[in-house]
């Protein structure tokens, strides 16, 4: 082979692997779930991709079943950045030893959740729950709702019997006489109250302040702080226009959470906040009271520094 031969292969595989590179783009995973409700529409509204896509990153989401194998997927670099989770699943993650920094929250929405009972319940008041089967869905933000609801009444956990069911099943135990009682989040508490016509026998208030937060994988957070920021940026915008544009966000939404009546979507999202802000330590205190109330009822493997995690904040590089 001549020398002018040798110098044009080695110019032409130079330059596949400069195109092959220049071609090549980043990805950001990013996991979610249903009740994910701002990167949901972002997703379907494609407005993260577009973004992204300006600076040569590529956006792939990955649809969970719920917040913790949400965060478990976190920790195991099986995606970079989470969709919101509530409040209770990032104190498992951490004390399963997650390396996470919360890059937002959304501030809090304690009638987005609730205990339910059936219109014709015998059980009016917090300390009937005594001796009763609940529907609850383990390590979910409803599972602190119930165990500061029993606090409240003067009863321990042992006093109630608890049937861990996801919310599908958790309304279809209700609806079939199975359980006393169901706690919940939203859209579900709408859909039940207008469908199964259940009363509500307390929602968060006063009892669990229901903030969902927002992860990223700490070594993430602080290599890719820009990426962070434009996700940050979208999610406030999408807020603000969910907020706009109630009727719009529910015909997007209504299909994806089983083809809700489109008032009961707007019913529902009118009890979360969806306001965006960036996470301080200061913020984490009633994260301290659900790690210790989980410690203490034998279902954390250990105590937590609720504080002991990243925050992200918007314009500081990490």
């Amino acid at each position: 082979m001549g020398k002018t031969t040798k110098t044009i292969i080695a110019s032409l595989i130079l330059t596949a692997l400069f195109s092959s590179a220049a071609n090549a783009e980043e990805t950001l995973r990013i996991g979610y779930q249903k009740s994910s409700t701002l990167l949901t529409l972002i997703k379907q509204r494609g407005d993260l991709d577009k973004a992204l896509s300006e600076q040569g990153i590529k956006v792939s989401w990955h649809e969970f079943t719920s917040g913790l194998p949400l965060l478990e997927a976190l920790n195991l670099n099986n995606v970079d950045l989470s969709a919101d989770v509530a409040d209770t699943v990032p104190v498992f993650a951490q004390a399963a030893g997650a390396d996470l920094t919360y890059y937002a929250r959304e501030t809090p929405s304690p009638d987005a959740q609730a205990i339910l009972v059936p219109a014709n319940s015998s059980i009016k008041t917090l300390q009937d729950l005594k001796g009763k089967k609940i529907a609850v869905t383990k390590a979910a933000g409803s599972h602190y709702l119930l165990i500061a609801a029993l606090q409240k009444a003067g009863l321990k956990f042992s006093d109630v019997t608890p049937a861990w069911l996801t919310p599908a099943d958790g309304r279809a135990a209700l609806e079939h006489g199975s359980v006393d009682a169901w706690v919940t989040w939203e859209p579900f508490v709408t859909s039940s109250k207008v469908e199964q016509h259940t009363r509500v026998l307390t929602s968060g208030k006063g009892l669990a302040s229901y903030q969902r937060y927002y992860l990223v994988s700490t070594p993430y957070a602080k290599k890719h702080p820009d990426v962070l920021g434009i996700v940050y940026n979208t999610l406030d915008q999408e807020a603000k226009w969910l907020k706009a544009h109630p009727n719009d966000a529910a015909k997007i939404l209504s299909p994806l959470w089983g083809n809700l009546p489109l008032s009961t979507v707007e019913q529902a999202n009118q009890q979360r906040s969806y306001q965006i802000e960036p996470v301080k330590k200061s913020d984490l205190a009633e994260q301290q009271k659900i790690a210790d109330a989980f410690y203490q009822a034998k279902l954390l493997p250990k105590a937590i520094d609720a504080q002991d995690v990243g925050t992200w904040q918007p314009g500081v590089r990490q």
